[in-house]
């Protein structure tokens, strides 16, 4: 591609809602903070090397037994509430840093993998 030389009509989404197919063997729980794997398959977000957290799981989506890419599950872009750590706790302190993965619903100041989970933007 080369750099513009006349207006362009770009297309947009809002990208809110974004799907990926689902690891294998998984269960991905609705509320929850979801990520995807190397192999680009949700999972629920956990401290493990190489995640990385798409947003917040939609619905209940079971595929216990199932192959990678069986089902899909849709995870919500935003800000929402998840619980902080009661080993390595935010603090009103760490407003507008950045948080990371604990769990699937736990955000802390520091972890093993440091997992980005998002801004912090509120204790």
């Amino acid at each position: 591609m080369v750099a513009l030389t006349k207006d362009r009509n770009t297309s947009e989404r809002a990208g809110d809602d974004v799907s990926h197919p689902i690891a294998a063997n998984v269960v991905c729980f609705a509320g929850g903070m979801g990520a995807v794997n190397a192999a680009g398959n949700a999972v629920p977000a956990s401290n493990t090397a190489g995640l990385k957290v798409v947003g917040r799981i939609q619905k209940h989506t079971d595929n216990t037994g199932g192959l990678a890419g069986a089902l899909t599950v849709t995870m919500k872009r935003g800000v929402f509430q998840f619980g902080n750590s009661p080993t390595s706790p935010l603090t009103v302190s760490d407003i507008g840093g950045n948080a990371v993965v604990e769990d699937d619903a736990t955000v802390a100041k520091a972890a093993t993998n440091n997992i980005m989970a998002g801004k912090i933007l509120n204790i």
